[in-house]
């Protein structure tokens, strides 16, 4: 279940559908990725296949997924809840 967003475009993306605050042919994996995000009860659940489910820089509870290139979506994961979702390109 997803409880919050850092990012206001993926959080406009989500709620409306609107492609303003992100980077527009992300949308629809972006899409897709926050579905599953949704629907997760445990983070293994985040583990499809090109996720490259992996710990954030080592910080606790805290995990990436692959967009594409060097997109990522970060984002907390404690007891089936996501939270403090954002996009970053970190290279």
């Amino acid at each position: 279940m997803i409880e919050s967003f850092c990012h206001k475009g993926l959080e406009s993306l989500y709620l409306t559908g609107s492609k303003r605050g992100i980077t527009p042919h992300l949308a629809e994996k972006l899409l897709d990725i926050l579905d599953l995000l949704d629907a997760a009860k445990v983070i293994e659940d985040m583990n499809f296949p090109g996720s490259n489910l992996h710990p954030w820089q080592g910080v606790k509870d805290v995990w990436s997924v692959s967009v594409t290139g060097n997109w990522r979506v970060v984002f907390e994961f404690r007891d089936g809840k996501a939270s403090q979702i954002r996009l970053t390109d970190p290279h």
